[in-house]
């Protein structure tokens, strides 16, 4: 998630009054410290500001020297955050995966699972990648031990084509994007 801003310098307490502070000061994850009363903001997602340099050329006493400033640009993550890739258990096995209408891609990992953690985004590109071509989820071999057994999973994290019903291919461990799109390509 992206954080709406970073931070915020406001005036000080003695130039605004204190009920304008009430609504930030009673949110359980915002902060006011300082002299120079700098506060957090709860997190958002959908919106991001990126900070960025600007310079500018500036002459002075004969010299040209170059002057950074910060500014930022607002940026829309909406596409961003559309797309989750859900989490299957066994009560939701056949009917997510075995009966969908489209391939299907399900990842079996473990939260204590490192290169699990580091294919994570790479999944979620491909979920967005291709919406409505192809289904991506996501099995928790601790939560849901049968399915894996059922399929033989030895190794995590395990990546699983499905195509009606069928086990197509398995790709084993963190694995390069490249190389789950050239996987899915087959079966689309």
């Amino acid at each position: 998630m992206a954080t709406v801003l970073d931070s915020l310098a406001v005036p000080r307490s003695s130039a605004l009054p204190s009920s304008a502070f009430a609504p930030i000061a009673s949110s359980p994850v915002c902060f006011l410290s300082g002299r120079r009363g700098s506060m957090r903001l709860p997190e958002f997602s959908g919106l991001k500001i990126q900070p960025s340099l600007a310079s500018r050329s500036v002459a002075a006493a004969g010299r040209s020297s170059r002057v950074g400033r910060r500014v930022g640009g607002v940026v829309c993550e909406a596409q961003e955050t559309a797309v989750e890739v859900s989490a299957v258990i066994d009560a939701t096995w056949q009917s997510l995966v075995l009966d969908a209408d489209t391939p299907v891609l399900v990842e079996f990992w473990a939260p204590w699972c490192g290169p699990c953690r580091m294919i994570h985004p790479v999944i979620n590109e491909l979920a967005k990648q291709y919406t409505g071509k192809l289904k991506c989820y996501k099995v928790n071999t601790d939560e849901s031990p049968s399915i894996a057994t059922r399929y033989g999973i030895r190794s995590i994290p395990t990546v699983i084509i499905f195509k009606s019903g069928e086990k197509k291919e398995a790709i084993i461990g963190a694995v390069p994007k490249s190389t789950l799109t050239t996987s899915i390509e087959k079966f689309l």
